[in-house]
């Protein structure tokens, strides 16, 4: 069994690190291009999934709904993102994306090559063993 000191541990601790640290400077580089913060881009990102109310996507980016009820009126005044009525329960606003920021999301979202390119040489397989183990970590 490992231990939180093994130096196999610590070098993986390392190369998450290395991998996280690329892939936030990738995204705040093609957030820049677009004019945006990164949080307003990671939020795009989310959005491009799914409407989903303040609260839910506080919890995905792990922060205050009061924080993301900014960066969703910042995207709103660029017409890039909107609040609907919840389908299932009219009572919840949901933000939502514009068709322009559906294309901004996408631009966001071409522009990430440094995770991606990698993840094209392993096989579907490996993809597939290395996100069971990275939602293993994040705890899903």
């Amino acid at each position: 069994m490992a231990t939180r000191t093994d130096p196999l541990t610590l070098e993986v601790v390392e190369l998450i690190g290395a991998v996280v640290a690329r892939y936030h400077e990738e995204y705040d580089r093609a957030a820049a291009e677009q004019a945006l913060t990164g949080a307003q881009a990671r939020v795009l990102g989310l959005l491009s999934l799914e409407a989903m109310p303040m609260r839910q996507i506080a919890r995905r980016l792990k922060c205050e709904p009061s924080n993301v009820t900014g960066i969703v009126d910042r995207l709103a005044l660029r017409g890039l993102v909107e609040r609907q009525a919840d389908p299932g329960d009219r009572r919840i606003k949901v933000a939502a994306l514009t068709a322009e920021g559906r294309e901004v999301a996408r631009v966001l979202r071409d522009s990430l090559d440094f995770a991606r390119e990698p993840l094209a040489g392993f096989s579907r397989e490996e993809r597939e063993v290395l996100r069971g183990m990275l939602r293993r970590m994040a705890g899903e």
